[in-house]
């Protein structure tokens, strides 16, 4: 497989080395020291599989808080997808940066996301599935979100969203966030 880096520290684009003959090809698609080296996490929690029927459905932007942060390598293994990486990370030279990978069957890339980044995808066609493998197990909890168009982050989503969950279209904008966590500074006395 060949890693290669993207503006977000930690956040890599994964392309296939097939061996082919034929019958047709084997390729690695993941591998723990390969990633253990790169400083990612490479721990495998869970693997999650979602389906979405509808061609411009979104899902995210997702995250979950410490100590449950998530690193997930995401594969639409059918249909595509615009997958959307980001870093929430305050530290982080790319604070407040996203970055959009088109992710295929046809391309079989996948992308890797760094923890503490926010994730979320657009289905490009219809009956689009993505498998994703995650470092952290589920917690409802930690389990946080940013809106999709959130003006801040200032996505440049390739069509307007046709199909968003309840659950997605209530998540707060990051103003909303930073007043919040203020909020809860001050009646601390922090």
């Amino acid at each position: 497989m060949r890693v290669h880096e993207t503006a977000i520290a930690g956040c890599y684009v994964i392309e296939l080395e097939m061996i082919a003959d034929d019958r047709g090809f084997f390729a690695r698609s993941f591998d723990y020291a390969t990633f253990n080296e790169l400083g990612a996490n490479p721990r495998v929690e869970q693997c999650n599989i979602s389906f979405n029927r509808a061609a411009y459905t979104l899902r995210g932007l997702h995250y979950q808080m410490p100590p449950h942060e998530e690193a997930k390598l995401v594969r639409c293994v059918r249909g595509t997808i615009f997958d959307v990486v980001a870093d929430l990370r305050t530290a982080s030279a790319t604070f407040l940066t996203w970055l959009g990978f088109e992710l295929s069957a046809d391309n079989r890339r996948s992308v890797l996301v760094p923890e503490t980044c926010a994730h979320g995808y657009l289905t490009l066609e219809a009956d689009t599935e993505i498998h994703y493998q995650v470092s952290s197990t589920y917690s409802r909890k930690a389990s946080r979100g940013l809106r999709w168009n959130d003006p801040t982050l200032a996505i440049d989503w390739p069509h307007k969203p046709l199909v968003v969950s309840p659950q997605d279209s209530a998540w707060p904008f990051l103003g909303q966030v930073n007043r919040t966590s203020a909020r809860k500074r001050e009646s601390r006395g922090t």
